[in-house]
């Protein structure tokens, strides 16, 4: 069975147009690629926690989670925006699962190495694929809130990209970050100069450009550890954009495509 994870950001999927949960139903019916899907939900998690009083503050772009937080992040991810998920999938016709990185220690996972600052924030250590697999064989898809959990039973708060990053190198499968641009661009005469394909050394410098900045860093970052460990394939499509999962997965020039290997840096205006 070939995979493709498809991860969704929290601050993309509310506006994300009907034809993109038709494109994953498209996908799953030719049957030669099966979707999984890897969402976060970073703004309705800063939402529950102003509207419960919690505090919270950032450390290089990942949340400072305590058990407080951590009760919220779970709230938001696994329940309110999981379920939302599934209920779009199942209005197109197909079957789709709701599953939490803490059910059968489906995400297993560690702190980071900054927990004595971040708190409850984890890495995955590994991914239990015969849960994903067992779903898949039944004709279901996977739709994944990215809270791991550790043999003792302490969850952790796991960013969405590293998340979707970890299951697509356990599957060997192709991994599609889904946004609401139309790739990596950069801003030439008020003109969006989009980058179609990108390696490593570029990625390195326009970081350093400051080009990619913000929430874009670790998505690249968990795009090349992907591509070391076994990941087929890395984009960053614009799911706003009519049918873009699909020319994605046909193989058209769409969104920024990252590889390892020295391609030219294809630049075109958007």
């Amino acid at each position: 069975m070939n995979f493709v994870i498809i991860k969704c950001g929290g601050s993309v999927f509310e506006r994300l147009p009907s034809s993109f949960y038709k494109n994953i139903a498209e996908i799953h019916k030719q049957g030669e690629w099966q979707p999984v899907i890897v969402h976060g939900g970073g703004p309705l998690i800063s939402k529950l926690l102003d509207q419960t009083g919690v505090p919270t503050t950032f450390v290089d772009g990942l949340r400072v989670t305590t058990n407080d937080v951590l009760d919220v992040v779970e709230m938001a991810l696994s329940g309110a925006i999981n379920k939302q998920i599934v209920r779009k999938l199942t209005e197109t016709g197909v079957k789709a699962v709701g599953l939490s990185g803490v059910d059968g220690k489906l995400l297993q996972a560690k702190p980071i190495s900054q927990a004595d600052k971040l708190g409850y924030v984890g890495e995955v250590e590994q991914v239990y694929t015969d849960i994903i697999k067992t779903v898949s064989r039944v004709g279901m898809i996977p739709v994944i809130s990215p809270v791991g959990v550790d043999n003792n039973g302490q969850r952790y708060n796991i960013n969405a990209d590293m998340a979707a990053s970890a299951v697509a190198q356990a599957l060997h499968a192709k991994l599609c970050f889904v946004s609401d641009i139309p790739g990596i661009y950069k801003e030439v005469n008020g003109e969006k100069k989009v980058f179609h394909y990108l390696n490593e050394e570029k990625i390195n410098h326009l970081i350093e450009e400051k080009v990619i900045t913000d929430g874009m860093i670790p998505k690249v970052k968990s795009a090349i550890d992907a591509l070391y460990k076994n990941v087929t394939e890395v984009s960053i499509v614009d799911g706003m954009e009519e049918n873009g999962l699909l020319q994605f997965m046909q193989g058209q020039s769409i969104g920024t495509r990252i590889a390892l290997e020295k391609e030219v840096s294809h630049v075109t205006a958007n």
